[in-house]
């Protein structure tokens, strides 16, 4: 009993640390932060809604788990051999076995309900301001902007000569992505070759990127700054080398950056491509 006590109490003073020192932990927005506890910081409806059913979540495990410990101890005191030397016999207790099938199965609701709600507004592509087609590649992200000129650019992760002091290492990326703050901003995201996925934790955005498929997601970013993914899917022997950073600005300046984009990655479609004719063998 002494020992169950002393491992309680050094659990208890674990997680009391734990807890502590979390506020630092989760001080990150955007990129990850050192000795990071938990998701990074919420910019998103999305995003704020799962780091909520997460801490519901959370509430719920931490009782179920206190619960069956409290149990364990009642009966490690109550009934062991020495205060319990003449076990009961009883085998059936209808009220119990109704409450451990019933108290479940609502437990099971209560957790279902707010899940498929959060599911739905994931999946449910509202009407977009922005759209932007990402496209994955072995091993970086090309962007396109179909509703705002025919321009396309690639966007590769910077070497540590090109990064700046307070850009992170192996998740900058230029040229950056930029979007509007407060726009809804819908995501076509495919792939060029392999399977990769677009991730962007502070905008709770993960999609896969398949080939031969468009695949789409959503985020409203509601605080301008600059965010960091990258992709989460084992693409290939650079699939560590491959983020993605986006930029949110105000309105104002999307449009300047959209005007200058234009010019510094158009694209001509009706220039002529070349095409390699095959001679058939034997002839000259």
């Amino acid at each position: 009993m002494l020992v169950l006590m002393r491992l309680a109490r050094s659990i208890a003073l674990g997680v009391t640390v734990m807890l502590a020192g979390s506020h630092l932990a989760l001080a990150g927005v955007g990129q990850p932060s050192p000795w990071q506890l938990g998701f990074q910081g919420s910019v998103s409806p999305v995003m704020d809604d799962i780091a909520w059913f997460h801490d519901f979540l959370l509430y719920i495990i931490t009782a179920i788990t206190l619960f069956v410990l409290a149990l364990l101890l009642i009966v490690i005191v109550k009934f062991n051999a020495r205060a319990n030397p003449t076990p009961s016999r009883t085998t059936h207790n209808t009220l119990l076995e109704v409450a451990w099938t019933v108290v479940p199965v609502v437990i099971l609701f209560a957790i279902a309900i707010p899940s498929f709600r959060i599911l739905f507004f994931q999946l449910h592509v509202p009407p977009a301001d922005v759209t932007v087609k990402a496209i994955g590649k072995q091993w970086f992200w090309s962007y396109a902007y179909p509703d705002h000129g025919n321009f396309e650019f690639d966007s590769l992760m910077l070497t540590d000569a090109e990064r700046k002091p307070d850009q992170p290492r192996l998740l900058a990326a230029a040229p950056e992505m930029v979007v509007p703050v407060n726009k809804v901003v819908r995501v076509q995201v495919t792939g060029a070759d392999v399977i990769h996925a677009f991730a962007m934790p502070s905008f709770g955005v993960k999609v896969d990127a398949v080939p031969g498929r468009l695949n789409e997601t959503w985020f409203k970013a509601t605080r301008e700054g600059i965010y960091y993914g990258q992709c989460s899917e084992l693409c290939g022997k650079d699939h560590a080398f491959m983020p993605i950073q986006i930029r949110v600005v105000s309105e104002q300046a999307f449009a300047t950056w959209v005007e200058e984009a234009k010019q510094k990655y158009a694209r001509d479609d009706r220039a002529p491509t070349a095409v390699a004719v095959a001679t058939p063998t034997g002839q000259n």
